[in-house]
């Protein structure tokens, strides 16, 4: 039998959280060309387009976001730019070399007014810069009528970067106490959960006999099951405390507030739950819990 000879990859986003994952899953698969922001001038669309054609990928994973949400509200010109041009220029030359491209959008798309679970076919409705740049990045890469896969992902931590997980651990080794909102919802998912999945559904793709048949479009990627910003903060002050760490904060001096009890300058959706059945289904997935999603990476932030 022929053996399919491995895909050229270019990765943009290198050193976000996400991407510091996908060099490794990636990696893998095939010859892997990764780019960061130190590599190319971000405003000289021009540079983009060029890297694309002067490798000719045949798969382009794009990582690269701005996701700093409440300073996105004051920078909207460079929130477009990178959440929204980037993808959108990236999308059409990925349609000029015939190249599949991978792109991570959010939870922010929605509105968070709805109960029960989000699907992919539900309406967007984001109410920040940060999620409706998103949106049009998710919008800009279907446009151009390219092979795409889109998968929004929610509450995103890792070892490598910064996060909740880490600011919470941080915060804990200062503080005696500390107030944390109880009434959004959604699911903490690791980068590295995300890299694995990307990397599997790539891998189908590339083997794929017929890929004009194969399921494209956009995914809900999250962990399983579901938790508010309160509770997860208290069980990574537990996980810490069952590894033997010294912290001054105890998981029972962590106060339940309302949103409304810390106003931050770009909305958050109460509701951000992802449903990923259409995931699961469609490629035979089995997604972990969050607990145990966020387990093995916990430990490797505190042990490092």
């Amino acid at each position: 039998m022929m053996m399919l000879q491995k895909p050229v990859v270019l990765l943009f986003g290198k050193n976000g959280q996400v991407g510091f994952e996908l060099q490794k899953t990636l990696s893998s698969l095939g010859l892997v060309h990764a780019f960061g922001r130190q590599d190319f001038d971000l405003a000289d669309l021009s540079q983009v387009r060029e890297i694309v054609r002067q490798l000719r990928p045949d798969i382009i994973v794009n990582a690269s976001a701005y996701t700093a949400v409440d300073k996105a509200e004051s920078e909207p010109q460079i929130t477009y730019l990178i959440n929204a041009t980037i993808p959108s220029v990236l999308a059409e030359e990925a349609a000029s070399v015939g190249a599949l491209i991978v792109h991570y959008s959010t939870d922010y798309v929605f509105d968070g007014l709805q109960s029960g679970w989000y699907v992919e076919d539900d309406i967007p409705n984001p109410q920040s810069v940060y999620g409706t740049s998103k949106l049009a990045g998710e919008s800009g890469i279907t446009a151009a009528s390219c092979r795409n896969l889109i998968f929004r992902t929610s509450w995103v931590f890792g070892a490598h970067g910064g996060n909740f997980a880490k600011t919470i651990l941080r915060l804990a080794k200062e503080r005696e106490s500390l107030s944390i909102i109880a009434d959004q919802h959604g699911a903490p998912t690791s980068a590295h959960l995300i890299a694995d999945v990307t990397a599997q559904v790539i891998a189908r793709y590339w083997n794929e006999v017929n890929r004009e048949s194969f399921p494209y479009g956009i995914y809900h990627l999250v962990a399983a099951g579901e938790t508010t910003w309160y509770e997860y903060a208290k069980y990574v002050i537990t996980y810490a405390e069952k590894l033997g760490i010294e912290l001054r904060l105890k998981s029972t001096a962590i106060e339940a507030i309302a949103s409304t009890d810390y106003p931050l300058p770009a909305p958050r959706p109460s509701n951000s739950k992802l449903d990923s059945e259409k995931l699961r289904k469609t490629f035979g997935l089995v997604l972990p819990d969050w607990h145990k999603d966020m387990a093995h990476v916990l430990e490797q932030i505190i042990t490092a």
